[in-house]
């Protein structure tokens, strides 16, 4: 495998961004590849089925674009499908679920851990699974936040509307004493700032997109696979890929990602 082949990313929309964005910052010399499934979102009230066919097609189409490795940046697809395209691909495949796991179980006091994130998610109870292989006497609580991922996608990161639901969905985990809580879907590191206010400073957030991009530098070393060289000026280090909506994409990138992105092509994901 050529060490200077891109990284593959993928999400079922904008979410994704959050770690694209921990990459870029921890992993400055590698190229990208993403793409967002905007026509398609959201993943966490699909079918298992129904997420493990996009994963697939998503997967396909990153190969085509000779990735060296392929970042499953959904908390749903890592919930889902993640075992499956592991099983199929012959390139490593990483999800943000296991490096989420693994930093609350070692931050947490009280052993008590909250884990916010789409309903899929939270019914498939995945961030329990792994908190308990790594600290059996923790106590894992879920709450399932769906309307947070359309609050991001509409851009409503500071706003009244968010800060009231958040307050809703949040006052049970609050009651309930944790201390760790993971920001279990890549739209929330977003409102990051949100989530923090309403729970106080009693409780540290985790967010694994910063933790996933760590986990890939991880990889990529072990593997060999690190880019080491550095990319001139003009040079296409990053290409975005979407299956709707291209110039909505590309406004809200902008928003996050200080990088001037210019372009993202609409592809129809169902031909792969």
């Amino acid at each position: 495998m050529n060490n200077s082949a891109p990284i593959g990313v993928f999400d079922s929309g904008i979410g994704g961004l959050t770690v694209v964005r921990e990459i870029m910052r921890q992993i400055p010399n590698e190229r990208i590849v993403y793409f967002g499934d905007t026509a398609r979102v959201p993943y966490g009230t699909k079918s298992k089925e129904t997420v493990t066919r996009y994963s697939r097609q998503i997967v396909r189409f990153l190969k085509k674009q000779d990735v060296k490795a392929i970042v499953a940046a959904c908390n749903t697809v890592s919930a889902y499908a993640l075992d499956e395209i592991e099983k199929e691909a012959d390139i490593p495949v990483i999800g943000v679920v296991k490096p989420g796991a693994r930093v609350a179980a070692d931050t947490t006091k009280n052993r008590k851990i909250g884990v916010i994130g789409t309903e899929a998610t939270i019914g498939s109870r995945i961030y329990t699974r792994y908190i308990k292989e790594i600290n059996p006497d923790a106590e894992v609580l879920g709450k399932a936040c769906p309307l947070f991922v359309s609050l991001v996608e509409e851009g409503l990161l500071n706003d009244p509307v968010t800060d009231e639901i958040a307050m809703r969905y949040l006052s049970s985990l609050i009651d309930s004493g944790i201390d760790t809580l993971i920001l279990g879907c890549t739209h929330y590191p977003l409102i990051r700032s949100t989530v923090g206010k309403v729970m106080g400073e009693g409780v540290t957030l985790v967010n694994p997109a910063y933790e996933t991009a760590r986990e890939l530098r991880k990889l990529l070393e072990q593997e060999k696979m690190l880019n080491g060289q550095s990319h001139e000026l003009g040079t296409n280090q990053y290409r975005f890929f979407v299956s709707d909506g291209a110039e909505r994409f590309i406004k809200f990138a902008n928003s996050i990602i200080k990088y001037g992105i210019l372009s993202a092509k609409t592809i129809n994901i169902e031909e792969f």
